[in-house]
Order: C-alpha cells, then sequence, then structure tokens
C-alpha cells in the first residue's frame, strides 16, 4: 500500500450513481449525492438546538459538526487541542439521533492520537451514525485552521494517519463512511507542498480532499482540477484566512462539499449577547423572544413527534401539552 494506489472496489462512486438516495444509511445518501455531481452545503452545527434549526429549515442536505463550534459550545474553550475523542462522538451521537438519515460529517481533528487511536476514533464514529469524518496533517497540539503558527507531521506521518482511517473504515463490514483528508500545508510549507500532501492521501484510499485555508479561487479550481473526479471539500469562515467564497462560485467550480462551520456559533454569540444587552436596557425579555414562548421553543426541539408517539403508544402524560 505504500508504492501504490489503494481503493476499495465497492466504494466506487460509479456504484452511487444510480437509484433512490438512501433513507437509512446517511454514509450511502452522501456517497450518493457525491457520486452524482451534487455541491452538497453542509452547515456547521454542535448542539441540540443548532441542529434543530437545521433540520427545521429543510433547506440543507447534510450538516457539518464543526470540532470549533463544538469544542466551544461543550467546553467553553477555543479550538486548540482542548476537546478529547469523547466530547465529539458524545455530540455526534446527539446529533445523528435527531434524523438518523441526515449526513453529518464531523471534525476528527488528526485523529486524536497514533494509528491505533484513528481506527478507534472511525469505529467510534460510524457507530455515532455519522456519515464522515476529516482528518489533518497537523501536529497533536493542533489548532483552529484559521489561526497563524501551525505546526505539521511528515507526509509520511500524515499519510499513515489516512491508511490507518481508511483501513478502519474498511473493517467494517458493509460501511460506506467517507474518509476526507485535509491539509494544513498551504500556510506552512505553500501551495505545492499540500498539492503533493492531498495527492499522497489520495492514493492511501481517501474519498475527499480538503486544502485548508485556500487563497483565492485560483487555488480552489486548480484543486479540483487536479483531483478530478474525486471531490474537493471547501471550507467557508468569514472573517478567515481565506476569502469569503460564496456556494455559487463553488458550484460553477466543481467542488464537491461546502462547510460553513461557526456560522451558527457565531450567529448564537451575537444573538446571545444582544438579548442579554436588550434585558439590561430594558428589564425585559420581550423584545428578544418575538413571540417565542416556551411551547414554541419546545416544537422546534420537536415537541409534537414527543406528544404524537406517547398517545400513539397509549400514553396520556403529555395529553393537553
Amino acid at each position: 500500500m505504500e508504492s501504490s494506489s489503494y481503493s476499495t472496489p465497492r466504494l466506487d462512486p460509479s456504484n452511487f450513481k444510480s437509484g433512490p438516495l438512501s433513507d437509512i444509511h446517511p454514509a450511502t445518501r452522501l456517497r450518493q449525492m457525491l457520486a452524482r455531481g451534487h455541491t452538497i452545503v453542509a452547515p456547521g452545527v454542535y448542539d441540540g438546538i443548532s441542529a434543530r434549526c437545521v433540520l427545521g429549515d429543510g433547506g440543507f442536505e447534510a450538516m457539518y459538526m464543526s470540532g470549533a463550534a463544538t469544542t466551544a459550545s461543550r467546553l467553553g474553550q477555543p479550538d486548540v487541542a482542548i476537546a478529547t475523542l469523547n466530547d465529539f462522538v458524545q455530540t455526534a451521537e446527539m446529533i445523528c439521533s435527531l434524523r438518523p438519515s441526515m449526513p453529518v460529517i464531523a471534525d476528527a481533528d488528526t485523529g486524536f492520537g497514533g494509528p491505533a487511536m484513528i481506527a478507534r476514533t472511525v469505529k467510534q464514529y460510524i457507530r455515532a451514525g455519522l456519515a464522515g469524518l476529516h482528518i489533518e496533517d497537523q501536529v497533536q497540539s493542533k489548532r483552529c485552521g484559521h489561526l497563524g503558527g501551525k505546526q505539521l507531521v511528515s507526509r509520511e506521518e500524515f499519510a499513515m494517519r489516512i491508511r490507518a482511517a481508511v483501513l478502519a473504515r474498511d473493517e467494517v463490514v458493509g460501511s460506506d463512511f467517507i474518509i476526507i483528508a485535509r491539509s494544513d500545508a498551504l500556510q506552512v510549507h505553500g501551495f505545492d507542498e499540500a498539492i503533493a500532501r492531498l495527492q499522497l492521501a489520495s492514493s492511501c484510499g481517501a474519498d475527499v480532499l480538503f486544502l485548508e485555508g485556500v487563497h483565492n479561487l485560483d487555488q480552489v479550481r486548480t484543486t479540483v482540477q487536479t483531483f478530478s473526479p474525486k471531490p474537493i471539500l471547501l471550507n467557508i469562515v468569514a472573517g478567515g484566512v481565506s476569502p469569503n467564497f460564496m456556494v455559487s462560485q463553488a458550484k460553477e467550480i466543481g467542488v464537491g462539499i461546502c462547510i460553513f462551520p461557526i456560522v451558527g456559533a457565531v450567529a448564537a454569540v451575537h444573538a446571545i449577547r444582544n438579548a442579554l444587552e436588550a434585558v439590561k436596557e430594558t428589564g425585559s425579555d420581550e423584545s428578544i423572544v418575538k413571540g417565542m414562548g416556551p411551547k414554541a421553543f419546545f416544537e422546534v426541539m420537536g415537541l409534537e413527534g414527543v406528544t404524537e408517539f406517547d398517545e400513539k403508544v397509549g400514553g396520556v402524560a403529555f395529553k393537553g401539552v
């Protein structure tokens, strides 16, 4: 495997180009959409409220469990290698349970350790109900890809991480789980080195390639052309090191997946701060809730489904709620 490309024939994209989209297996559904040329837009989620908002909107085909937003929401900490595998898995289990057919892609940082730990990460992510993950080439004390001072492991260690993830996936019988290889080399060593690392990851069996922190559309276009027909993931983060790309631009170029990692988390920070300021100024929360009382809030969280199920099985505990 070190000297030639690795692939799993069962997972060849040609096997996913026809037939109805799966309503049972989210990883299969994600592969089908990618094989059919969809540009999948996946907003960042990090807890039950953010996931319910995406699911209730109905306009998205997938979700992205952001490592930065999950670390912030779950721990109140910055994205600097503080969250653990357990933090990510527990959050993923909850998000995936809300609508099991919805593909959720999750950040897996560096895989949380060596090859054995990466294998454990992949298998726990699969059991949690996720459709895919991405693993990067930063050192274990990693940071958000849009912060400075990043340090990378060698090409060889990055390749080993991807091999471990791919082989671990293939040990799970019938799994269509997607392995995404992310390189942060652009800011550290330049574009050519980043492409070389992604080429190595592709030869190790990565299903999707993710070049972090791209500087312009030409770099995105070149990356898409270099790896076609293998899909490319584009990270869209306003205020980060990349320009503020538009989904329409990504579609025109042929990007496979667009993620918006912190769109919900940043919106929540602004909204909560504004709400608190309003309470301080007016002594009331009336202007903030905008008519959304407790019941309306719980309805966003799935109240109707809970009460209907209770009634269906003969329960009366929630009658009249």
